[in-house]
Formats: C-alpha cells, structure tokens, sequence
C-alpha cells in the first residue's frame, strides 16, 4: 500500500480530491444512497484543502460559484456526508473535513495544527482498541468517538524554531 499523502508535506492534491469523490461514488452506490451534484460539490469542496470548513464557508464557496443555495440545504448535503463516512465533524472547530477512512467503520482521531489550520487524520488501532476498552469497562456500547489533538504540525514548528531538527 502506498504512504498516504500527509496535509503538509508537499503532494498531488488533486489525487486527494480525485479519490475522495471516486470512494464517495463507490460507497453511494454500494449502499443505494443518492450521491447527489451538490452533495458530491459539498465534499468536494471540503477536500480542496486540508483544512476543515464551516458550513457557512462552503455556503459561501458555493454562492461565490452561482448556486442558489441556502444554509438547509448545505446542513443536508453535510448529514448525508456524515451519515455515510464521507466527513468528520470537528466539534472544536464546529467545522468539517474529509474523511480518510470512508467506508471504514473507525474512531476520528485528528491532529489540529493551532497555527495553519491544517488536519491530519490518524489510524492508531491502539488508541481505537483503548477508547473501546475504557468504554466497555464501563458497560458502555460506543458507537463512535472522535479525538481531537491541537498542536503545531511539523512545518509550522520548524517555522517557529528555524534550527530545530525535523521529524517529518
């Protein structure tokens, strides 16, 4: 399996975008779900970067492009990319950003860099298997979790410490 493209590491974006909308149109199809032209632009424009967006930048985005649409309908498009594993909800940044993972039944757990804005998705079975275990301990049945690490990512580190070695 190829390494995944990290959000601040140079890549081909474009790839990101690409494979986001062919996963979105594989598991729609799969799960007879309508992967409508504004729902598929919703996700679309919430991979351009990896950055999370608000609803109301994408409804900005989308006026800015000659769509009529009004905040229901970009809440909506939003539900149905969440109820099928498209986005994540970033609670602390009432934003969202794409999914990784799509198809996948998993854990969120996210890396927020304070300082660009920038968000990597992890995939640590082991944090998973604990969030899980800790829940279970408790006679808990999880049906999600998400985790949300803030910090500085490399690039914004270097850039506040010139001379500190890299770890990227």
């Amino acid at each position: 399996m190829p390494e995944r493209a990290l959000p601040y590491r140079p890549h081909n974006h474009d790839a990101c975008v690409s494979q986001a909308l062919a996963d979105a149109r594989t598991i729609c199809r799969e799960q007879n779900a309508r992967l409508t032209a504004i729902r598929e632009r919703v996700l679309e424009l919430i991979w351009q970067s990896h950055k999370p967006l608000g609803a109301y930048d994408i409804l900005a985005q989308l006026g800015s492009e000659g769509h009529n649409a009004a905040p229901p309908t970009v809440y909506r498009a939003l539900d149905f990319l969440l109820q099928y594993g498209l986005v994540h909800r970033l609670a602390s940044l009432n934003a969202f950003t794409g999914c990784s993972h799509a198809g996948e039944n998993h854990h969120g757990l996210f890396l927020i860099c304070h300082q660009c804005g920038t968000v990597l998705e992890l995939e640590s079975a082991p944090v998973s298997q604990a969030i899980d275990d800790a829940a279970r301990a408790q006679a808990f049945q999880p049906e999600g979790a998400t985790l949300e690490i803030s910090g500085l990512c490399p690039r914004c580190r270097a850039e506040a410490n010139p001379g500190a070695p890299s770890h990227d």
